[in-house]
């Protein structure tokens, strides 16, 4: 691959606009761009997620059920920074799905709500569930105005569902206690 950038500055977006892939530019607030950056945040936080499962055997599956992840959620920003163009399939929606069903299987029925913790694996793994949400929620935003199509927004959703699942097999994994919810007794 050829250098794809040769300069990472060129200040044409000093006045508060931005380019997009098929020559628009928009305002860097748009729904568009709020979109990619949520969609960018998520992508580094589940960086990072990886990162603190690359030093655990006992974490490498889930690693590498994560790991083509990013790749796809830089598949989808391309789709989101140039309209109309389609990187995405229902392939990897499938995917997600079949590790979601596979993992579930092994945890078995959810019987309480859980709270992000336990470790900082499992906490940062719901983060990037919440951020997955956020995505959503933002490119649903997008949608309203501009219609998107292909399967973007149905990936994010299964995303967010494969990191709750993920956070709960991290614990397990780590031999670590889910932190269970407890309900606020009446007033004293």
């Amino acid at each position: 691959m050829g250098n794809r950038l040769s300069k990472i500055y060129t200040r044409t977006g000093d006045g508060g606009v931005t380019g997009l892939g098929d020559g628009r530019r928009v305002s860097k607030d748009h729904p568009r761009i709020e979109a990619i950056g949520e969609v960018d945040t998520l992508n580094s936080h589940l960086g990072l997620l990886l990162a603190q499962l690359a030093d655990e055997p006992a974490l490498a599956e889930v690693g590498k059920v994560l790991a083509p992840c990013q790749h796809r959620l830089f598949d989808f920003g391309g789709e989101l920074a140039i309209p109309g163009h389609r990187a995405l399939y229902d392939g990897e929606v499938a995917r997600v799905e079949a590790a979601i069903d596979r993992w579930n299987n092994e945890l078995g029925p959810l019987r309480n709500f859980i709270l992000p913790g336990g470790s900082a694996r499992v906490a940062q793994a719901h983060i990037c569930r919440c951020q997955a949400r956020a995505a959503e929620r933002r490119c649903q935003q997008l949608h309203r105005e501009e219609p998107l199509t292909g399967v973007g927004m149905a990936y994010l959703n299964r995303l967010s569902d494969l990191l709750f699942v993920a956070a709960r097999i991290i614990a397990r994994r780590e031999g670590v206690d889910e932190v269970l919810w407890a309900q606020a007794e009446g007033p004293v």
